[in-house]
């Protein structure tokens, strides 16, 4: 596996981080559009913050997954795994979000 953990106070390792959960995020917006600005920064912004926290771990088992762990830069892997996990944080909160306006109207 890669070692993420040397100095994670560098600047390549948050650009990596930042960048990676910024293209998911964004990426998240264009797929499923958002019904309203309200929807679209609250989609954005936890895309941005899961991206940034999940990054890491997500680009290692990214690279595990896809067998060619050890085999892309420290800041490549970052910006995957940050991206990945941006991207999914989205989809699973809208899918959520969705049911819920749809199910959850109450019954007057």
């Amino acid at each position: 596996m890669a070692d993420l953990g040397h100095d994670p106070g560098t600047l390549g390792v948050w650009a990596a981080r930042t960048a990676g959960a910024v293209a998911g995020a964004g990426v998240s917006l264009v797929y499923l559009l958002p019904k309203s600005g309200h929807e679209a920064a609250s989609r954005f912004l936890t895309g941005v913050a899961c991206g940034l926290i999940f990054g890491g771990p997500a680009g290692l088992w990214l690279m595990a997954r896809l067998g060619i762990s050890g085999e892309l830069p420290e800041p490549e892997t970052l910006l995957a795994g940050s991206a990945a996990a941006s991207l999914s944080a989205w989809w699973v909160l809208g899918a959520l979000s969705r049911l819920a306006e749809r199910y959850g109207r109450r019954r007057e």
